[in-house]
This record gives C-alpha cells, structure tokens and sequence, in this order.
C-alpha cells in the first residue's frame, strides 16, 4: 500500500477506444450503444450520490471536460457508472468529447475526436494542430454522451480528463523498459508500436505542454484492462507496469500541482466475488481512493486483467463503473485543492 501526496489541478478527461478513421468504424469492438434520446436528455434523475469523505468539492461550479470514447460514456451514463451524477453533486459541471468531436488533426486529417489512443495524446497536446483541438476542448460545453449535468456557469473548462480505452492495455516488451526518448515511433501512430517504453515516453512529452498551461488541471485516466480471453500474462504484466509508472514515477520531476492521474485500470482490477459485486469500501482489494485522510494505492490484492468485464468484453459492467465513480470523484476534489492551494 502506497500513500501519496494530494494534487489539485483543472482537468481535461480524455478516453479512448482503439484506432479508426475519419470515414470508418474503429476495428476494436469498443463503441456501445447509445439511447435513442438527445445527448443530455434526462428522464427523471434518482438522487444524486453521496460521498463520506473530508475533502470538501469545489466552492463554486468549475467546469470540466471528459474526452472519451465508449468506456467512458459508460463510466457517464446515470444507469451505469453515474460519473456525470457524482461530478454535479460535487460541483462540477461536465461536458465531453466523443467519436466525430473537434477540429481535423492535419497529421491524421479526420476529426481529432476519433482518435483517443496513448499515441495520439501526442495530436492533441504537442502536435502540429494541438493550438486549435485544445482551444476547441477549453471551449467545449456540449454533450456527446447521456448524462444529467446541471446549469452551465460559462466559462472555459479548468480541467481536462483524458483517456485511452481497453485495446491501449495491450502493450509489447518489458515492465522495466525505460521511456523512449527522441523520435518516438508512437507519436501520431495511435496503436502502432505500442511498448511500455514508447508509451512512457508519450506521457514524458506532454509535461511541457502541461507546465505551460497551469491555470489547467489535468487529469490522466488510465486506460481499463482487457478481459483475460483478449490478453496474455506479458501484456497484461506490461499494462500493470506501466500504469503503475504513471502514478508512482511520471510526476517525479514535474514539480507543478496541476497533473494527476486516476488508476482506472487499477481499480478494475479486482472484485468481492464476480464482475458483477464491487468490492467498493472494502479493506481488500486494488484501490485508488482518497480514505482516512490520505491517498491510497493498493495495487497488488487482485490480478493484471478485468476483474468487471465478461468474455469477449472488455466494457467494464456496472459494479466496476460505479466503483470506479465512488474512488474516483473524493480523489478529484483532492487533486482539485492540491492545485488551488498551490500557489
């Protein structure tokens, strides 16, 4: 068990799933089926969740962007995870990115959001178009998934999550393979050449954007695990590695509050019986959670695939979303106050 010292930041969330382009479906199966209702339509809501937790939300509205494909509309969605629920109870107002999103990356040439994998974080924040798709995701106030948000305070996005779906767990050669340095075969490439090391080193390059933009927090989702049917013990060993290397070692000499990252992965990771029973609250287990007054991070109490996804699948189910939600929105107003108190 790790514990780890408290980071505020705004946040940009990104998630991905798998390659595509502009005129094509992506070939990992990550896309899900949305309702048949208008993004942001709402029947009547249930109660808005609550959280036992000393870290107090926002003491205004602060607005925030979610870029994301399939898994993290889930993660959203009020009848799934409730993330979208959770951050309005906590005073964040949510919008978000989704396949088809934004301007044309004049690398790839197709609407930028279609591409969320580890290799094309470089596109959004160091490539050659990165100035106009951020100022597009700074601006964003709309819905690109279903979920109940309240009034929209106006304003910029302060925080900008980012994620990367399922297929980026699958990573090629070793746990300890140092960060790529130089031309990286990974940048702009999405899946293609996709090491721990390449992907490190991805990560390494976007801190300069981040230094340079500090009246942003931004928050690194990791991407969720693969099923054990769609893995193997190397690849999902590299995915535990690195994912770990970016909560315990990537920050190391970053010497700003506003980055953070949330271990999705991780907290996938583990269950109380069947991918359908969280182990939400519990002592055992694989968490990333704020409790008794410090960050902890338990990550050697399950396994390397999904402990929330049935074969053939990888979405994480219900219990995982929701699990992910409870850890998750306490440790964001953490991260948030880390950032505010920085200066």
């Amino acid at each position: 068990m790790r514990r780890i010292p408290l980071v505020v930041a705004t946040v940009v969330v990104l998630a991905g799933c798998g390659p595509s382009s502009p005129s094509a479906t992506p070939d990992w199966s990550c896309e899900c089926e949305s309702p048949s209702a208008t993004p942001g339509a709402s029947s009547t809501p249930g109660p808005l969740p609550t959280f036992e937790s000393d870290v107090p939300p926002p003491d205004e509205t602060v607005k925030l962007v979610f870029i994301h494909h399939s898994c993290g509309e889930n993660w959203l969605g009020d009848d799934s995870g409730g993330l979208g629920l959770a951050l309005a109870a906590n005073n964040y107002f949510v919008s978000d990115t989704n396949y088809g999103w934004g301007p044309v990356d004049s690398d790839i040439g197709g609407a930028i959001g279609d591409y969320t994998d580890i290799g094309n974080w470089w596109n959004w924040f160091v490539g050659p178009s990165s100035d106009t798709i951020m100022d597009a995701a700074y601006s964003e106030s709309g819905q690109n998934s279903w979920y109940t948000r309240g009034d929209d305070p106006g304003g910029d996005n302060e925080i900008v999550m980012f994620k990367s779906c399922f297929p980026n767990s699958f990573l090629e050669g070793s746990p300890d393979d140092p960060p790529t340095t130089g031309n990286n075969p990974l940048a702009g490439a999405g899946l293609d050449n996709l090491t721990v090391g390449n992907a490190k080193g991805i990560y390494l390059d976007l801190l300069d954007y981040f230094a340079d933009h500090r009246d942003k927090l931004f928050v690194a989702v990791t991407a969720p695990p693969l099923t054990a049917d769609e893995t193997d013990s190397r690849a999902a060993a590299n995915a535990r590695a690195f994912n770990t290397w970016l909560v315990e070692d990537w920050l190391d000499d970053y010497p700003y509050a506003n980055v953070a990252v949330f271990d999705f992965y991780n907290v996938l990771t583990s269950n109380s019986g069947d991918p359908y029973t969280n182990d939400l609250g519990v002592a055992g287990g694989n968490h990333h959670r704020y409790a008794e007054g410090q960050v902890e991070y338990v990550t050697d109490q399950g396994q390397n695939t999904s402990a929330y996804a049935v074969e053939g699948d990888s979405h994480p189910t219900e219990a995982g979303n929701v699990k992910a939600t409870f850890e998750f929105v306490p440790l964001l107003n953490w991260y948030y106050w880390r950032w505010r108190n920085e200066g």
